[in-house]
């Protein structure tokens, strides 16, 4: 092979080798999502169930606090409201991923139900499709929050190869927030002295 013909393979090489990192970080941090509505997979999310040592009415405002109130300091590295209503808002998240160097980012609305249940719909996100909910339930001893959801993927084995990817750490996230719902819920509700 030639020296010319040997440099333009390498060229050729190092470009695609950079257009195939830049697409899987497009695609990972939601910034490129795929929707091409061929192929598509849906697989379940949850269930979760988390018991609350707190009323639903104190469950369901530490979950809407952040999204209908001012969204307090040490969220906004989780949370941006780009559009707030009165029971729904369009919301940025942020969720840190490949060791923290960068950030999925997905886009969704959110409905809030008062005081029993509260849905998420994705709008743009690593994936097409993805719809939640948590539901509160009163219990004797407090409250019972139970997330489940859906996602979807395009493209057949493919999509749900990357849908099994992005559902385990979706749900991993979704675990890091229930429990911080859960601490802060009963914080709130513990007797004050």
């Amino acid at each position: 092979m030639s020296a010319g013909r040997a440099l333009r393979v390498a060229a050729w090489a190092s470009g695609a080798t950079g257009s195939l990192t830049a697409a899987y970080l497009g695609l990972v941090t939601g910034a490129v999502p795929v929707d091409v509505g061929v192929g598509r997979r849906t697989r379940l999310l949850g269930p979760q169930t988390v018991d609350i040592a707190a009323s639903r009415r104190t469950v369901f405002d530490v979950v809407a606090q952040p999204y209908l109130g001012r969204t307090p300091r040490v969220m906004l590295e989780k949370l941006r409201v780009l559009e707030r209503g009165s029971d729904l808002v369009l919301a940025e998240h942020y969720t840190p991923i490949a060791g923290g160097r960068l950030s999925a980012v997905t886009v969704e609305t959110v409905r809030f139900t008062q005081p029993e249940r509260v849905d998420f719909r994705l709008v743009r996100g690593p994936v097409p499709h993805v719809t939640e909910s948590f539901v509160l339930d009163e219990t004797e001893a407090g409250t019972r929050l139970v997330y489940e959801g859906e996602l979807g993927t395009d493209l057949w084995r493919a999509g749900q190869w990357w849908g099994a990817a992005v559902a385990a750490r979706w749900e991993a996230a979704v675990a890091a927030s229930l429990d911080s719902v859960k601490a802060e819920a009963e914080r709130r509700a513990a007797p004050r002295r």
